[in-house]
């Protein structure tokens, strides 16, 4: 052993390599019970077995993610990236990444369920992690084993039964400037989502044929959206005052991309003016898709319209539509199977 800048390092020759390591100690007997552990370590096989990374920490972890891996996803993700580090860091920030177990992931889920969130938010926080530890062990090689592996997603329940009746409708656009209401009644008359709406080029618009195409939806799939009248009349309205140095169909007074954070900040006065504070931008998508099922619309078309992968997503909308169901039944009653008469004739035994 022998002392650096008031440290003790450990020196030690085994099986022809020499190894030497801080003790991180002034303390000679705490470095040498240091050595002694570092001596059983290679008797034992396990010393050489320890990954490049034994000491690195969390927030080391997720620097090196921020710096080579966010860069390669969108602007959303980075932003989720960011925000979910600002959670996280203070709780795992200088943890070594061999300390973090399974259990310390499930006391850092106990912590943010406790702050009020829910579990798809948790769930897309777990994801992260996993991303991040799965690089440590494939590309990095700083640890062997993924603790996030262990802790099972959780059981989501986040779905909205949101919309607006005919009367809150008028309350929001009256308490809307004139700009915000067209984004409001296009998201009520079409279904399209905030930025698809904000992203909208005139070349995806054909006034001709009623139509607006989404050529990147969420999905991966372009999907087309037939225009109602008062779609129509916004898009016309924008098109007579279109400016020809963008193509954008919405814009700011600049003649750019209109920011989410401008639209929100708005739409939250208006809300809140309008007594809707529990109302979400989000949940104009789903007063359009209800008011479809409300009024018979089938859930394959509704599916369609809003973009849907498949149907499964769309089924939180099927106790809307009663009317749909009855028609169903009618098929049969009018199919020349007099089911009634079938009933009296059958004999029926109870269990």
């Amino acid at each position: 052993m022998f002392k650096r800048d008031g440290v003790w390092w450990v020196s030690i020759t085994f099986s022809g390599r020499r190894i030497r390591r801080s003790a991180e100690t002034s303390s000679l007997e705490l470095a040498k019970a240091i050595e002694s552990k570092l001596r059983t370590e290679l008797i034992e096989g396990k010393y050489f077995d320890k990954c490049a990374g034994a000491e690195k920490t969390f927030k080391e972890m997720a620097d090196r993610f921020m710096l080579e891996y966010a860069p390669k996803n969108s602007k959303r993700t980075q932003m989720h990236y960011k925000t979910t580090l600002g959670h996280s860091l203070p709780f795992f920030g200088s943890m070594k990444l061999t300390s973090i177990t399974p259990k310390k992931i499930v006391e850092y889920r106990t912590l943010r369920y406790s702050k009020g969130i829910k579990p798809g938010t948790f769930n897309l926080e777990r994801a992260m992690f996993s991303t991040m530890f799965n690089l440590a062990i494939r590309q990095w090689e700083w640890v062997k084993e993924n603790p996030v592996s262990k802790v099972s997603r959780d059981r989501e329940n986040n779905q909205r039964d949101k919309w607006l009746s005919e009367e809150e409708e008028q309350r929001l656009l009256e308490n809307s400037p004139g700009w915000l209401q067209e984004l409001i009644l296009l998201a009520l008359h079409t279904g399209l989502r905030r930025d698809e709406i904000l992203s909208l080029t005139w070349d995806r618009v054909n006034l001709f044929q009623k139509t607006i195409i989404i050529q990147k939806s969420k999905n991966g799939k372009p999907r087309t959206v037939p225009l109602t009248s008062v779609a129509m009349g916004i898009l016309e309205e924008k098109a007579r005052i279109r400016s020809l140095k963008t193509n954008l169909v919405f814009t700011n007074t600049v003649g750019k991309k209109i920011g989410t954070s401008w639209v929100m900040k708005h739409f939250i006065i208006a809300r809140g003016k309008a007594g809707l504070e529990d109302f979400h931008f989000h949940d104009l998508r789903h007063t359009f898709a209800t008011r479809l099922a409300q009024r018979g619309v089938d859930l394959y078309t509704i599916s369609k319209l809003l973009g849907h992968v498949n149907i499964t997503m769309t089924q939180r909308y099927a106790h809307h539509c009663p009317e749909s169901l009855r028609a169903g039944i009618a098929v049969l009653e009018n199919s020349g199977h007099d089911l009634v008469t079938v009933g009296k004739n059958r004999n029926v035994s109870n269990a």
